[in-house]
């Protein structure tokens, strides 16, 4: 189990901002070859689980930065929450080992994809860190354009099984992921398109105030980062080109949206006639939201986007009118006992700009948020604020995980992100102009254009999950079949 944990936590190296993912499919094999040595089937679940566990806790490392915001009330929850999680996430990885043990390479595969689409959408889902985006930083990343993250996961863990196989055996078949995986780096040069912004294509501004968690509501310090924002949002640029789009981060306004009608004017005011896309919070009645409106001249709201799927126990608690009365709420509310999710998916449109799909910070890991709106769709766009997840691996797998919703849908993508890392990604998940993590600033940068429709854009995750299923039904029938045969010889 030691040796499942240490070989799990080294297969999260794939993910950013590491990037090493030929160590990860290594690892990824030792996990295989430690789970088909296990004596019995109760042996390699717990093995599995101690891989995930493993796995989760390095991937996950980031979560305990939001019990440090104020460490002297719930800093002791802190590796409390990381294990849980860990350990929590890693019963879908020792279920799946548990169902492929004595059952072969394919059940392996198969059971453990078929395990990370569950822990991806049951009790409302968590995708971040799934195995398939130890791609992300490899040129393999491109092929989510017709295969998805979940295709992507199936093709890492055919290529560590096959990696897991004896040498002498290379001709066979079931080394066909590993060469499949050869030719596809080869070829992924020729997957390139040019995505260049065309000439005369209008200019977004991005802005990032960098406002430390610990210090963004304080009193005595918020006003100051909204002023910092006025600023940037009114700068000329040393051509004195104006943008035709301003991006404000998630919650950039300190004040909820029915009482910020002064502070709505002023930034109309700095950005002359150009429309500007801004995170607030509002009230309606008892029931708070996490919003974006797109703000027009005068202060006018012109459209309004509620977040719909929420961060359980960051912005919204279960049982949370209970738990309130313990004294117990969500992280991330800054009024009432958490946030109210929003009607859903939305298009914003901006005129001559585009049909912008909004998502705001966590919405960005769900791919099919930004499939559900890709046919309307110009452009995505995220506002968040990764402040909560500290300067290390938490906003370099945020952005990572974001860049694949670009590549998937072949839609560019903008981010105006609170401390980082704002940037504009075009439809093949390139960085074409970002600022860094922990710095303040803006940059003005065209808007590069769509690709046509991707397969994967129109197929979804059906294709993943018919391999996979297919994968664990042919192992489940494989011993059945074995046990008539020797039935028969009897």
């Amino acid at each position: 189990m030691l040796l499942a944990a240490l070989a799990g936590l080294i297969t999260s190296l794939g993910l950013a901002p590491f990037g090493l993912w030929p160590l990860a499919l290594v690892a990824l094999a030792c996990v295989f070859l430690i789970t088909r040595a296990a004596q019995s089937r109760r042996a390699a679940a717990q093995i599995g689980w101690a891989a995930g566990t493993g796995y989760f806790a390095l991937a996950l490392i980031w979560i305990v930065e939001p019990f440090l915001i104020e460490p002297w009330v719930n800093g002791w929850m802190a590796p409390f929450a990381l294990f849980f999680m860990s350990a929590g996430l890693a019963l879908f990885w020792g279920a799946a080992a548990g169902f492929a043990h004595g059952r072969g390479r394919l059940a392996f595969v198969g059971a453990l994809a078929l395990a990370e689409l569950a822990r991806a959408s049951l009790l409302t889902g968590f995708p971040w860190a799934m195995l398939g985006y130890i791609w992300s930083e490899s040129p393999m990343a491109l092929y989510a354009a017709y295969i998805g993250p979940h295709g992507l996961t199936l093709l890492a863990l055919g290529t560590a099984v096959s990696l897991a196989t004896r040498p002498a055996r290379l001709p066979r078949a079931g080394n066909l992921p590993f060469l499949a995986v050869l030719a596809a780096l080869a070829a992924a040069p020729l997957l390139q398109k040019d995505t260049s912004a065309p000439t005369g294509a209008a200019v977004v501004r991005l802005i990032q105030p960098n406002a430390a968690q610990h210090e963004k509501w304080d009193p005595a310090l918020a006003r100051f980062f909204f002023e910092r924002q006025l600023a940037y949002t009114r700068a000329a640029t040393d051509t004195g080109q104006r943008p035709d789009l301003i991006v404000w981060p998630e919650t950039a306004v300190p004040w909820v949206l029915e009482n910020a009608e002064q502070a709505l004017e002023r930034i109309s005011e700095a950005a002359g006639d150009v429309p500007v896309v801004l995170g607030i919070q509002r009230v309606d009645g008892w029931r708070y939201y996490n919003s974006l409106i797109v703000l027009g001249e005068t202060g006018r709201v012109e459209t309004l986007y509620d977040k719909h799927h929420l961060v359980p126990f960051g912005e919204y608690m279960p049982l949370g009118d209970s738990l309130a009365a313990l004294g117990i709420t969500s992280f991330a509310a800054q009024a009432g006992n958490g946030y109210s999710a929003g009607s859903g998916p939305k298009l914003l449109t901006l005129g001559s700009l585009g049909q912008f799909a909004p998502l705001i910070c966590y919405e960005a890991i769900f791919p099919a948020y930004s499939a559900a709106l890709n046919e309307g769709a110009t452009h995505l766009l995220q506002i968040t604020n990764d402040a909560w997840f500290g300067q290390i691996s938490g906003p370099q797998q945020h952005l990572s995980q974001t860049r694949m919703r670009a590549i998937e849908q072949g839609l560019p993508l903008i981010r105006a992100a609170n401390t980082g890392i704002s940037a504009v990604i075009d439809a093949q998940g390139r960085l074409l102009a970002s600022i860094p993590l922990g710095q303040e600033g803006f940059i003005d940068v065209p808007l590069p254009e769509r690709l046509p429709r991707t397969l994967y854009g129109t197929t979804g995750d059906w294709p993943a999950l018919a391999l996979a299923l297919l994968l664990v039904a042919v192992a489940w029938q494989r011993p059945r079949a074995k046990r008539r045969s020797h039935a028969k010889s009897d």
